[in-house]
């Protein structure tokens, strides 16, 4: 099958999950074919299967904001017409879902039909499609999907009670490729970063205000005051310059390292002992399986989609949104009992099987097969 992804090309969860999607499709045989703006930062090298098609944006003095939305709906129509493709799968409602709609009707005006499907990722209902004058355009590109997919059941709730929309919504998860053992711990890798009686705890993210990157400073100063430990913010973001002058004001520079942002976490996780993610809203919480993907215990807020990723005294525990006490508190309790702390770790490998590749990739391929036959 002939299959157009189009997606935002950056460090987003969202980029992130259809990228790795489209390398396992073409891995199975599927013909992918990427349309964005740039690569994606995690496309990697030549592979086989995989196409890229660059979205030109031309300057033209006529407009303050490039028309990007219109100049997409063009690039999906050529793709279409002439790579033969079967099907286009979008990420992201705004703007990829209304230019996937327009492409499919300039492309029956001509004697092609296409269907689309639409996924739903998060901040596209949770954050901007908030926003009221966003609202009848993503009900209506909703709509007018062929198939939607959203990333858990609390986006899935969230989407029908904030839009006028009949679709059925799928919910297909995110996915990880899981691990059958707890990897090995390079101790020399290690040791740049802390010494061996240190724990490592570490944070991913692209540093914005709904990620709460000071909540995660503030939790780990109250754990660094009863156990040795050091801190990991990979990534980058609006927020890192307040967070490194509240690093400054803490005095916790000598134990905060700043790596900024690096295109494969799985180095940083696995090197770290626990992962923060106090997020105020997550429609998934890809981080969190991320590291639950390599025997790292998660200490997050309780929600969005977070719970249906980290499960509470199991692969890690959850708390009330702002609750760092807690927070802080569960850290330290499961750094001082050290047979619970393996317990979680094995219990994190164990939970992350349930978001393999193998388990999910199907459920996409069906909806495919079912649009097209």
């Amino acid at each position: 099958m002939k299959i157009g992804i189009v997606l935002y090309p950056t460090f987003g969860g969202s980029g992130v999950v259809a990228t790795e999607l489209g390398k396992a499709l073409a891995k199975k045989g599927h013909e992918i074919h990427f349309i964005t703006y740039s690569q994606p930062v995690r496309l990697g090298s030549f592979r086989e299967n995989i196409y890229y098609h660059e979205v030109a944006i031309s300057d033209y003095p006529l407009f303050d904001h490039q028309p990007y939305e219109t100049i997409l709906a063009s690039k999906m129509v050529d793709v279409v017409k002439y790579e033969n493709l079967d099907i286009l799968h979008v990420h992201y409602a705004i703007p990829h879902a209304s230019a996937a709609y327009m492409a499919r009707q300039i492309l029956a005006s001509q004697g092609i039909n296409i269907p689309f499907v639409t996924t739903l990722h998060g901040t596209d209902i949770t954050l901007v499609g908030k926003d009221p004058s966003f609202e009848p355009v993503i009900s209506f590109c909703i709509n007018q999907s062929d198939a939607v997919t959203a990333v858990s059941e609390s986006l899935k709730n969230d989407t029908y009670t904030h839009f006028h929309t009949t679709r059925e919504i799928k919910v297909v998860p995110n996915f990880i490729a899981s691990n059958d053992f707890l990897p090995e711990k390079s101790l020399e890798k290690r040791r740049r970063y802390a010494s061996d009686d240190e724990r490592i705890l570490c944070h991913i993210s692209n540093f914005r205000k709904v990620k709460r990157v000071e909540d995660v400073l503030m939790i780990f100063a109250k754990v660094a005051e009863k156990i040795p430990s050091k801190l990991i913010f990979a990534g980058d973001g609006p927020e890192r310059y307040n967070l490194e002058r509240l690093c400054r004001e803490m005095n916790l520079c000598q134990k905060v390292i700043f790596i900024g942002k690096v295109s494969d976490t799985t180095h940083v996780l696995e090197l770290s002992d626990l992962f923060l993610l106090p997020s105020e809203t997550e429609s998934f919480g890809l981080a969190a399986l991320e590291a639950l993907a390599v025997g790292v215990p998660v200490v997050s807020s309780n929600t969005g989609g977070i719970p249906e990723v980290n499960l509470q005294n199991i692969t890690g525990f959850l708390s009330d949104v702002g609750n760092v006490d807690e927070m802080a508190e569960n850290c330290i309790k499961l750094f001082q009992d050290e047979s619970k702390f393996q317990e979680f770790r094995v219990n994190a490998l164990n939970r992350a099987k349930a978001f393999s590749l193998e388990k999910v990739l199907p459920m996409y391929e069906e909806i495919y097969f079912s649009l097209v036959n």
